[in-house]
């Protein structure tokens, strides 16, 4: 048991590297757009939600082709392309499929 956690505490992505802590810290970003699963559809940010997404996307297939890999940074930002693709997707369905969302389309195109 000491071995694999000397291998852990030593390991080139480990906690004594900047490459533990970044990704460790950005965990904050999803847990904050899983708490917003609660809040009105209405009152979410397409550009906010977007850069999250495409930051999850891109930063996932980043950290599978460096050297060591990096699961810490894998698993946050495959969390955050999946929250950020679900708030899309609520606000979307608010946005262009629900009764309301038509009304308020309507309701700028004659203003």
């Amino acid at each position: 048991m000491a071995s694999k956690i000397q291998a852990f505490l030593n390991h080139p992505a480990g906690p004594k590297t900047i490459h533990f802590w970044a990704p460790t810290f950005k965990w904050g970003i999803s847990i904050a757009n899983i708490a917003d699963f609660a809040k009105p559809p209405e009152k979410i940010s397409y550009p906010q939600q977007i850069a999250v997404a495409c930051t999850g996307v891109v930063w996932s297939r980043y950290s599978m082709v460096i050297t060591p890999k990096n699961w810490n940074l894998f698993s946050v930002n495959v969390a955050m392309a999946g929250t950020g693709l679900y708030q899309l997707s609520r606000k979307i369905r608010k946005d262009y499929f629900s009764d309301d969302g038509k009304e308020v389309a309507a309701a700028s195109l004659e203003g």
